[in-house]
């Protein structure tokens, strides 16, 4: 069922443009400084050429693009030009190994890449071995590099005028690979009405209006920078300031020089925010609220509101459910070591593993009714059995543990799915543990997640060695490090001659992570 009636990103784009062209709507900041601005009407010229660019290429209605890029004017056009041709762009994060983006780019059925010059020699590489891609799109390059093409060329050649495709509110947009509790991620089908609705949600909840900039230095290949920054932005006919990337330096001399007055942050940079010598700037800026997800301490709360003045709102939300379903309140008192209550118009549960509703109190599992295709994702690519556990009768299992507490505030306990929280990315214990395992010398491993002042959490892994096999820990790490994203490698390697198991032979993972804290 559609719940937004035919608006998709492209009608929301226009209806920005009809109503105040010349307005600012994308400013973008590279790592070395550099500043390009580009109003609404300029800005769908652009995605306009976009659409023609891919279409002059063979991209037609249900075509996949992979977006391996950093942080870019390209980025957003190219998401927006997809969905103009009918296309769904697939974002992979630049940090991802060459066997990750191999089978993401495989999984997804990719017929074209766009990457950047510096990643470039690991995609030709890659693509040898990835049947349906056919191009290599180059952005940030002004020429041709081999079989590569460049963006920046071609988008100067191609057409202004609008493409004839005009898609619906329930056609797929993206699709937005997440780590789960197996060894492979599965892929999140979002469309257009999936944005539109948690552009609505989060602006309302934000209560945004045409004057607030989002300051947006997340990565856009993260759900995160799309649905809260990008689309609350531009449903209400705000804008965006966008950088290259975060940097803990020169956060607030950006969001005061650039007049931004809302943010998006995780846990672990806003550490890294505290961490950094006064400045001037700590209180020059405008911000006015900075929603943000993993809890910080009390005293990291006090100091952060001391120094820099910008009041915080915890929420809570996933790729697969659009908007955040839990946020503190804007007009009541906030327990943002809490992630809130439930916002308007989510309906939320705490269940047991039979799907009873819990006492207050009492950790269960939470669950959020929404809408396939319009307030939770349309499910999983290729997986339909991964989508009827997750989604089951309009109930979306979240795989996180909640308790509602005897104030009303729901407080997250832990990660049901067994998920690691690493400087806000997602980190699937599987898919380290399958890698420790292929070593040669290794019997079992189990991996956890342990407290970080900074990181929020570092990846341990505990490893039971093959009888007369020896290993370090160090080569354990350097053999993940080949064939791991850096962020998904761990920190600590501990031996152990065997793991603590239920009778069913389950690995114990919470006696791992209580041993850890009691011996930190």
């Amino acid at each position: 069922m559609n719940i937004v009636g035919p608006r998709t990103i492209l009608h929301e784009l226009r209806a920005r443009v009809q109503t105040a062209p010349t307005k600012p709507w994308l400013i973008f900041e590279d790592r070395d400084g550099d500043v390009q601005q580009w109003s609404l009407a300029e800005f769908e010229r652009l995605v306009n050429r976009a659409a023609n660019v891919l279409g002059g290429l063979g991209v037609r209605p249900g075509d996949r693009l992979v977006l391996h890029l950093a942080n870019c004017p390209e980025f957003l056009l190219l998401w927006f030009g997809a969905a103009a041709c009918g296309a769904e762009i697939v974002p992979v994060n630049t940090l991802s190994s060459p066997d990750e983006l191999q089978y993401l780019i495989n999984h997804s059925e990719s017929m074209l890449i766009a990457t950047e010059p510096a990643h470039l020699d690991v995609v030709e590489r890659l693509r040898r071995s990835c049947a349906a891609a056919r191009h290599v799109l180059l952005c940030r390059a002004d020429r041709d590099e081999g079989a590569a093409l460049s963006f920046n060329r071609l988008l100067e050649q191609a057409s202004d005028a609008r493409p004839r495709h005009e898609p619906k509110p329930l056609d797929v947009v993206a699709i937005l690979y997440t780590s789960g509790t197996t060894s492979r991620p599965k892929g999140c089908l979002i469309t257009h009405a999936n944005y539109v609705h948690v552009g609505e949600s989060v602006s309302k909840g934000m209560r945004l209006g045409p004057d607030d900039r989002f300051f947006t230095v997340l990565p856009l290949f993260h759900g995160n920078a799309q649905y809260y920054s990008t689309m609350s932005a531009l449903v209400v006919g705000g804008s965006v300031a966008l950088m290259e990337r975060f940097s803990a330096s020169r956060y607030w001399e950006q969001a005061t020089r650039h007049e931004c007055t809302v943010a998006s942050l995780f846990a672990a940079p806003m550490r890294m925010l505290l961490a950094q010598t006064h400045s001037p700037y700590d209180r020059q800026h405008r911000l006015r609220l900075v929603i943000f997800a993993q809890s910080l301490t009390p005293e990291q709360l006090a100091a952060w509101d001391v120094r820099f003045g910008a009041p915080l709102m915890q929420i809570y939300g996933m790729t697969e459910q659009l908007g955040h379903p839990l946020a503190n309140p804007l007009d009541y008192p906030r327990n943002n070591m809490s992630i809130g209550w439930p916002s308007l118009g989510w309906a939320c549960r705490v269940v047991d593993d039979n799907g009873s509703d819990v006492p207050e109190g009492q950790a269960g599992q939470l669950l959020v009714r929404g809408e396939p295709g319009s307030s939770l994702m349309l499910g999983y690519f290729k997986n339909p059995e991964a989508t009827a556990e997750t989604i089951r009768d309009g109930w979306l299992w979240t795989g996180d543990n909640v308790r509602i507490g005897s104030d009303d505030y729901v407080y997250f306990v832990d990660r049901a799915k067994d998920m690691i929280k690493r400087s806000g990315e997602n980190v699937a214990a599987g898919e380290v543990e399958a890698v420790l395992i292929a070593h040669p010398a290794v019997f079992d491993a189990a991996v956890i997640g342990v407290p970080d002042p900074i990181l929020d959490e570092a990846i341990k892994a505990f490893v039971v060695l093959h009888e007369g096999e020896h290993v370090t820990a160090d080569e354990l790490i350097a053999w993940c490090a080949e064939r791991l994203a850096r962020f998904r490698v761990p920190e600590l390697v501990e031996f152990r001659a065997e793991l603590p198991r239920t009778s069913v032979g389950k690995i114990q993972k919470h006696v791992l992570r209580a041993e850890s804290l009691r011996d930190a």
